[in-house]
C-alpha cells in the first residue's frame, strides 16, 4: 500500500534517526543508525567522522524501510527535512570531500576565540560558534585551513551529500556566524571584521575569506535542493525529491514544539535546562547568560542555558531514597508527592543548586550546592526537593533578566523534557515565571518530527500553498494539551523567594570558599 508523506532526518550527538510520517504528520515508522566519537582524543576534544553520519543514515533508512514493509507500507516521500547538532565544524576541499573528522558543538578547544570575537564584534559569540572554531583552526592548523573550500555543519554536510549543494537553514547558519536581522543573511559588516582579524594576525598559508566558505542561507519553505543521483542512492528514493533547508537541532525542536510566534518560550528541563524565546526584534548588546540564533523562518531566538537542571533535585530525592533503602524509582514515587504538597515557600528552606558551575550566572565552581535555612519545622524531603527545583527555576529567571529588561514578550511557556514526567510541576513553573505553561500531548515530538514538518512546509511552498510559518505550525496542534495558569498568591510568594535567591547567589562565591 502506497502512503504519501514526509521524511525527517535527525543527526544527533549520540546517533541518527529517521521518521516517515503520513500527510497528517502521524509517525508511521522510524529507523536508527549509530556512530561514535573519534577515540583517543585529549580531554575537551570531541570529533566525529562525516562518513560515519552517511553510513548511519544508510543504516537508519534500511531500518525504516524494513519496518514500513512489515506493516505493508510503501513510502511515497513528498519532501525531506534534515536536522542536526548545531555549531559543528565540517571542512571540505574543492571537490567537496571531507578534510578529516569534524569538530562538534561540545569541543572546548576554542573558548579564547569565542571571547575574542565577542569583544571585537560586540555580539555574543559563544565558544560553540562555528566561526570561533574556524578561527582556532586557522591559527592552530594553518596547513589544513589553507586547503578548505567549504565550511558547514553536520546537517549542512548531509544536505550536501543528498543534493550536491552547499546550503543551510537560517537557524543552523546563525550557529555558524551572526545573522543580520535586516537582511536575514550573514552579517556583512562582521564578516569583513572577521576577515580583517585573520589578515592582520595570520602569517601562515593564505586562507579563503569566510564569506566564500559559508553555505548559502535559506529560510523555511525556500529551496534546499533536490536529491541528486548520489543522494537518491543513499536514501533509496527517487532523484529530484525536494529537500527542505537543513536546520540545527534547536530550530528543529522549536518546530517540533510548534513554537513560532514572538513571546512563545520553549523550556526543556533535563540534566541541563534550555529556554528558547522567540523575539520580536534583535537583542541589544551582550549578555553572559544569553545566546542567540534564529527560528527556521528567521525570527530571532534568545537562548538561556543552565548546566544545573534537574540533577540537584534528583540528588536530593535519591539521597532520601538511600536513607530508606529504596531504589531510584521508589524514591521518586515516595518523594515527588511530598514535593507537590510542600508549601510554596518550602517552609522557609532555600537552596543553591550548583552541583556544576553555572557560567551564565558567574558561578565558576561546582560541587557547592547547599540548603539554607534548615530548621526542625521545614526539614522534610518535600521541602528539600522543592527548594532545589525552585533554585534551578530561579536561576532560569535570573538568566532571563536582560530579556525582561529589554521588554521582550513572554506569553506562553511550552514545557518538555524530564520534568514532564511529573506534569503537575508545570504549575510551579507557571507561578515562578507568572506565565501560562503548556505541556503538549506527548510532551516531546522530537527534532526528527520538526524536520519532517519543515519538509511539509517546503512541499506546500512548491505546490503554491505558502502561508506564514507560525500559522503553519499552529495548524498542526493535536491532542489535548495540559495547561497551567499562574495563581496570584503563589506568584507573590515565589517573587519573595526569588528575591532571597538573588541575595544567596550574590553570596555564593564566599559560601563556596568554605566547601571542600
Amino acid at each position: 500500500m502506497n502512503r504519501s508523506g514526509y521524511l525527517g532526518i535527525d543527526a544527533g550527538t549520540q546517533g541518527l534517526s529517521v521518521i516517515f510520517t503520513d500527510d497528517e504528520m502521524r509517525i508511521l515508522a522510524h529507523g536508527e543508525g549509530g556512530y561514535e566519537m573519534v577515540p583517543g582524543l585529549a580531554a575537551e576534544c570531541y570529533e566525529q567522522r562525516p562518513g560515519d553520519w552517511e553510513a548511519a543514515l544508510r543504516t537508519a533508512m534500511a531500518d525504516l524501510r524494513a519496518k514500513l514493509t512489515a506493516t505493508g507500507i510503501t513510502p511515497d516521500v513528498k519532501a525531506i527535512g534534515i536536522s542536526g547538532q548545531m555549531h559543528g565544524e565540517v571542512l571540505a576541499d574543492g571537490v567537496g570531500a571531507a578534510l578529516g573528522p569534524a569538530r562538534l558543538w561540545c569541543d572546548g578547544r576554542n573558548e579564547a576565540e569565542g571571547h575574542e570575537l565577542t569583544e571585537r564584534f560586540g555580539v555574543k559569540c559563544p565558544k560553540r560558534l562555528t566561526a570561533a572554531r574556524w578561527l582556532w583552526t586557522i591559527r592552530n592548523r594553518p596547513e589544513l585551513a589553507a586547503r578548505v573550500h567549504h565550511l558547514t555543519t553536520p546537517s549542512g554536510w548531509l544536505a550536501r551529500c543528498l543534493t550536491g549543494e552547499w546550503t543551510l537553514g537560517i537557524g543552523d547558519a546563525a550557529g555558524m556566524f551572526p545573522i543580520d536581522q535586516a537582511t536575514l543573511d550573514y552579517d556583512a559588516r562582521l564578516l569583513a571584521e572577521f576577515d580583517a582579524l585573520v589578515a592582520a594576525g595570520h602569517g601562515g598559508p593564505a586562507v579563503r575569506q569566510l564569506r566564500d566558505l559559508l553555505p548559502r542561507v535559506r529560510k523555511a519553505g525556500e529551496d534546499g535542493g533536490r536529491l541528486d543521483a548520489a543522494g537518491a542512492a543513499l536514501l533509496g528514493l527517487p532523484v529530484g525529491t525536494p529537500v527542505a533547508p537543513a536546520e540545527g537541532d534547536q530550530p528543529a525542536a522549536l518546530a517540533g514544539s510548534l513554537i513560532g510566534l514572538p513571546g512563545m518560550v520553549s523550556m526543556s528541563f533535563g540534566t541541563s535546562v534550555c529556554a528558547n524565546s522567540v523575539g520580536d526584534r534583535p537583542f541589544r548588546g551582550v549578555s553572559q547568560a544569553i545566546d542567540h540564533f534564529c527560528a527556521p523562518d528567521g525570527r530571532p531566538i534568545n537562548m538561556v542555558f543552565l548546566r544545573n537542571g534537574t540533577t540537584p533535585m534528583n540528588t536530593v530525592v535519591e539521597m532520601f531514597g538511600k536513607v530508606n533503602g529504596a531504589g531510584r524509582g521508589d524514591a521518586f514515587a515516595a518523594v515527588m508527592p511530598q514535593l507537590l504538597a510542600a508549601a510554596d515557600d518550602c517552609g522557609g528552606l532555600a537552596a543553591l543548586p550548583f552541583i556544576d558551575g553555572e557560567p551564565g550566572l558567574g558561578v565558576s565552581r561546582g560541587g557547592s550546592a547547599s540548603l539554607v535555612g534548615l530548621s526542625a519545622e521545614n526539614a522534610t524531603p518535600g521541602n528539600a526537593a522543592k527548594a532545589m527545583l525552585l533554585a534551578t527555576i530561579f536561576n532560569l529567571r535570573m538568566g532571563s533578566d536582560q530579556l525582561d529588561a529589554q521588554g521582550f514578550p513572554r506569553t506562553e511557556i511550552i514545557l518538555s523534557g524530564g520534568l514532564t514526567k511529573t506534569p503537575a510541576l508545570g504549575q510551579l513553573l507557571a507561578d515562578a515565571f507568572d506565565t501560562p505553561v503548556t505541556i503538549l500531548d506527548g510532551a516531546v515530538e522530537g527534532t526528527a518530527w520538526g524536520a519532517a514538518l519543515m519538509a511539509k512546509f517546503r512541499a506546500e511552498a512548491l505546490a503554491g500553498r505558502s502561508r506564514p510559518w507560525p500559522e503553519f505550525l499552529a495548524a498542526h496542534a493535536s491532542g489535548t494539551p495540559t495547561r497551567f495558569t499562574p495563581r496570584p498568591a503563589a506568584v507573590a510568594t515565589l517573587a519573595q523567594s526569588l528575591a532571597r535567591h538573588r541575595r544567596l547567589v550574590a553570596l555564593h562565591t564566599q559560601l563556596a570558599e568554605s566547601a571542600p
